[in-house]
């Protein structure tokens, strides 16, 4: 391990040569990769289980926006609370805590037959689950070099691509074998056989506690904060979120009750759909290289939102039509996310970045379980039977939660191209 570390220590700035891997980077890469494809997917897997769940225990939208919320709250907060404090601590051992309190909280989600006992068992996982993500990043900062961490970081967002494309497919093919807690005993499992490879297999990684820190981190987290220009960035990811995730939750429930999709043909949509982000992605963020970030930004948004006008007006619709139209409306929607990522990443100064991006982080988590409350408060189902009522009405909601989006980022954009700028003069 020590040899591994003087090796990354001692080439720092070979950035015209590319490194090779050796074969515990590579074993740390797929830990870490197969780690987010977990997590992920077992925070992603609550929405096309929504009717399923909401049919299971007699749920009302409200509800169960409540329970898709709690996840994101908790992680939120534990995010927050946790930014920063990954730095005092072997990396391992902190990964392997929080991992095996995720493992466990999944499991009892899975074993909940109570909204009240499934609404606490998302809670704590979300508390173990929401720094796993913070400690990851953590992991490849200290055991790999700046030219390689491009690489790394491609292949463990693999796990994002992956939960969509493999996991909710899957999963929503077990819960109509099993019922909905399958997917979740599923992620459980699976999580137990990756801890113990962590717990056997990975090496203590202590070497970023040789560097002393003068500021502590939730110093250093105030004084992130108080920066006028990161306020806006803040907000700014806070509106994408919220317009993101208002009307995820109810999907599932929608396709279903109002398009007249069955369960089969739901894993078909979301299948289309995971493949059609794995496609568009790379081409968006090829794009945002070549052209103004914001103009792409604006134009999906604008794109977005016309979609979602006509996406949440259907009625029965056939599925290869529902195909298109819910592809063509995730277009907008993903389209979004790599240029306003690519400028807010630009925002915070060097020394700030590791805290602008943890609270970025959180923020998005957090707006995102507001954004489920509020979806729940203003879809209506009557009954089991009924389609959802006035989901047309949250999609003029996110078309207005967009526009004041499009402004904010906006003002991103302009203090980065100032920023730019003053480096040009210097």
């Amino acid at each position: 391990m020590n040899k591994l570390r003087t090796t990354i220590d001692m080439k720092p700035q070979a950035t015209t040569t590319t490194l090779p891997l050796t074969s515990y980077q590579k074993f740390i890469i797929f830990i870490l990769a197969i780690t987010q494809f977990s997590v992920i997917l077992d925070f992603m897997v609550m929405s096309p289980l929504g009717d399923m769940l909401m049919k299971s225990m007699d749920l009302q939208p409200r509800q169960f926006g409540i329970a898709v919320s709690a996840y994101a709250f908790s992680a939120g907060v534990s995010g927050l609370l946790t930014a920063g404090f990954a730095d005092k601590f072997d990396l391992k051992k902190l990964l392997l805590f929080f991992y095996t309190g995720f493992v466990i909280a999944t499991f009892f989600c899975g074993m909940a037959h109570t909204y009240p006992l499934l609404v606490t068992a998302r809670i704590i996982t979300g508390l173990f689950g929401g720094v796993i993500g913070s400690i990851s990043m953590a992991i490849i900062t200290d055991l790999f070099a700046p030219e390689q961490r491009g690489r790394v970081l491609g292949f463990v967002q693999m796990g994002f691509g992956a939960s969509q494309v493999l996991g909710i497919p899957i999963s929503l093919h077990i819960a109509n074998l099993w019922g909905w807690q399958a997917p979740f005993l599923m992620v459980a499992a699976l999580g137990a056989i990756i801890a113990a490879c962590i717990l056997f297999f990975m090496q203590s990684i202590t070497g970023h506690l040789a560097i002393q820190r003068d500021r502590s981190a939730f110093r250093h987290l105030l004084h992130t904060v108080s920066q006028k220009q990161y306020r806006i960035g803040f907000t700014a990811t806070a509106l994408l979120s919220i317009g993101g995730f208002m009307m995820m939750p109810f999907s599932s429930a929608f396709a279903i009750n109002n398009l007249g999709i069955n369960t089969t043909q739901l894993e078909q949509l979301f299948m289309v759909a995971g493949i059609a982000s794995l496609v568009i992605m790379p081409f968006i963020g090829r794009l945002s290289d070549k052209m103004d970030k914001f103009t792409i930004f604006t134009i999906a948004s604008v794109w977005m939102m016309i979609m979602v006008v006509i996406y949440t007006n259907l009625s029965i619709t056939p599925l290869w039509q529902v195909m298109i139209l819910n592809v063509l409306m995730m277009m907008g929607i993903m389209s979004r996310m790599i240029p306003s990522t690519a400028l807010a990443t630009s925002l915070p100064e060097i020394q700030d970045r590791g805290a602008f991006m943890s609270i970025n982080s959180s923020l998005q988590q957090i707006a995102g379980g507001v954004a489920a409350v509020v979806g729940g408060m203003i879809v209506t189902q009557q009954s089991k039977a009924h389609p959802l009522e006035h989901y047309n009405t949250l999609g003029w909601v996110v078309c207005g939660v967009t526009l004041l989006c499009i402004f904010m980022v906006y003002r991103v954009s302009v203090l980065v191209k100032q920023k730019a700028a003053a480096r040009q003069q210097m």
